[in-house]
């Protein structure tokens, strides 16, 4: 399949390719099934609308959304109930070490009885080190098998929540930005702690982001053997593209069959109705250098659903519409911003997309949610 640009639209980082997104969900036409999101953040009433339309033009039916607490009334005033809710901490309060701890811990009660979450995250990576040193707080407070993460699962677990976790980042981060291995260790230093969570709460768990580990698939292998109540999603949309494209298409599908029941979609989506707006003159909103009207955040969010559909269904090869600025880091000469990386269709099989797409989620998500007193 190759996309259609159109010249006269202006590239930018979420349309290097001049796409219309419109036409090119059409083109693909509708999934195998209807799609399940497991990972995506959507915030704001009015962000929430402009994501709906891009649901229905690209087939995607509900969503496990881990949404701001402020603004859960008003996303599921808009999308009702194709959504539910994993819990977070309030990550923009001002008190940013009250929040990851007694304000988290307080506020788990507030999302199990008013809005239904039965999945908590708990978010571990490895810059959270630099969060809590500016927020005055102490990094052994926060390690992930840490007083405050026991103590917040041990909560999660009686209000009949399962958990979930973002360990470790990109290899291009560990190579870049925590290249200092004295304060922020190796990557494979991060997983030791989760797996001993893993061990102390017989719960099923959700790793973020395929686990943390795209760039491997032996690590992942071993991981999901060694943990039989772990789950991964596919969310990052420009880590898992970057990654799953260079992985070759027999090996992935081997994984990919493998653990078939344990991978879920996901896309890591954020919206949020800065994003519909310019920054006022002097400040700066969230994600400000994302888009700041609505057609800019409706090619935001399809972006990330025309890249992912157009990766795993489709043979397409070529470069992904969406800019990656980790290639920049890891080679600011070749690179920069605008840069992309080579997006290989994998062209899955029909019977494993449709449980790619929702049948695994069903089997995960779902029937926890269902089986513990919410959708």
């Amino acid at each position: 399949m190759v996309p259609m640009s159109h010249a006269n639209r202006e590239p930018w980082a979420a349309n290097r390719l001049g796409l219309d997104y419109v036409e090119e969900a059409e083109r693909l036409g509708p999934p195998v099934r209807p799609i399940i999101d497991g990972h995506l953040h959507v915030n704001g009433g009015r962000a929430a609308g402009v994501f709906r339309r891009v649901m229905d033009l690209y087939g995607i039916d509900r969503l496990y959304t881990q949404t701001q607490l402020a603004s859960a009334s008003a996303v599921r005033e808009v999308l009702g109930d194709r959504v539910s809710f994993v819990a977070i901490p309030e990550y923009m309060a001002e008190d940013r070490e009250r929040a990851m701890t007694v304000g988290f811990l307080e506020n788990l009660d507030v999302w199990a009885n008013e809005f239904g979450a039965r999945c908590v995250k708990l978010w571990q990576a490895p810059r959270l080190k630099d969060f809590v040193e500016q927020a005055g707080g102490d990094w052994d407070d926060h390690r992930m098998d840490g007083p405050w993460r026991v103590r917040i699962a041990e909560r999660a677990c009686e209000l009949g929540m399962m958990l979930m976790t973002h360990v470790a980042d990109p290899d291009t981060w560990f190579a870049t930005e925590y290249k200092d291995s004295a304060r922020y260790g190796v990557k494979l230093d991060h997983y030791a702690p989760w797996e001993r969570m893993m061990e102390r709460f017989d719960v099923p768990w959700l790793g973020a982001h395929l686990g943390g580990w795209p760039e491997d698939l032996e690590f992942l292998t071993g991981l999901l053997e060694r943990h039989p109540k772990l789950f991964l999603d596919t969310s990052a949309t420009k880590w898992i593209v970057r990654e799953i494209s260079r992985h070759p298409r027999d090996e992935l599908l081997a994984f990919m069959t493998r653990f078939k029941d344990r991978i879920i979609f996901g896309s890591d989506i954020v919206t949020h109705d800065d994003h519909l707006v310019p920054s006022p003159e002097g400040e700066k909103k969230f994600g400000a250098e994302l888009a700041s009207n609505e057609d800019e955040a409706f090619e935001l969010y399809a972006s990330r659903y025309w890249a992912l559909r157009t990766m795993w269904e489709t043979d397409y090869e070529g470069e992904s519409s969406i800019a990656d600025p980790d290639l920049a880091k890891l080679d600011p000469d070749r690179y920069d911003a605008m840069s992309a990386p080579r997006l290989r269709g994998k062209s899955m099989p029909r019977d494993l997309l449709k449980v790619f797409y929702g049948g695994a989620c069903e089997g995960t998500l779902g029937k926890w949610y269902a089986d513990h007193g919410s959708r």
